[in-house]
């Protein structure tokens, strides 16, 4: 009995052989294998985290404002394009330059994408008029025409930082300019969802710091830029 059970393990293993061998060699010949699973880690590698609050994604929040050009503006502006989010003013002596210098850069590598956008809050929306704000523009090299630089309801432009995007900004008269704001980007997906990548804990890193240049790599307080990271993650929502 034992001989007839090895004879049938062995047909089992030949049949094997002769069938599913050659395949794996073939997959493995051609870099299908390696391929295949340098994508799967890629692709668990670029998935970014949804931002949520009280177990809800969320969403980018309704504005209606003005920009550089004199033109109503609002978050329906931005269906369907993947954009940035910052919070500065015009005369910062401060961050909002190299927040600026930046978003410039970061302009510039999607200039050609028409699903990319910026989006710039003033903090100063009583002295950041139009014609402020369309000299800012010009002066900094700002052409993308979905780069809206915008100013209006001094009230509306505090909530909208604080509540809406939760990105600090507040009148403070003993800081730089009379004002004091956090330097984070906030990034938004096609669909108006806030998103981020994770960090080495798992966690959503919620925003991108935007007051440190890729030139720069960190500051003296040793946190690292994080505009070359922002980059990536652009692609990445762009190609979903």
């Amino acid at each position: 009995m034992k001989k007839y059970t090895y004879v049938w393990v062995s047909l089992v293993i030949l049949v094997f052989g002769i069938i599913f061998v050659p395949k794996i060699v073939d997959r493995i010949s051609s870099g299908t294998i390696v391929e295949n699973d340098r994508l799967n880690v890629e692709h668990a590698k670029s998935t970014l985290s949804y931002i949520t609050l009280n177990g809800e994604k969320k969403r980018v929040p309704s504005f209606n404002l003005i920009n550089q050009d004199s033109l109503a503006i609002s978050n329906s502006d931005y269906n369907g394009k993947v954009f940035v989010v910052e919070f500065f003013f015009t005369s910062c002596p401060s961050i909002c330059p190299i927040m600026t210098e930046n978003l410039v850069a970061i302009q510039n590598e999607f200039k050609d994408n028409d699903q990319f956008g910026i989006a710039s809050f003033s903090i100063t929306p009583d002295f950041d008029t139009p014609t402020v704000l369309k000299a800012y523009a010009e002066k900094n090299d700002i052409t993308d025409l979905d780069w809206h630089l915008m100013t209006g309801d001094k009230e509306q432009v505090y909530d909208l930082a604080n509540n809406g995007f939760n990105i600090f900004a507040s009148e403070m008269p003993d800081a730089p300019g009379g004002f004091e704001h956090s330097g984070l980007f906030a990034l938004v997906d096609k669909e108006g969802y806030l998103r981020s990548r994770k960090d080495d804990f798992g966690n959503p890193i919620i925003y991108y710091r935007g007051a440190i240049t890729e030139k720069q790599g960190e500051n003296d307080h040793g946190e690292k830029e994080q505009i070359s990271i922002l980059k990536e993650d652009i692609k990445r929502l762009l190609a979903e």
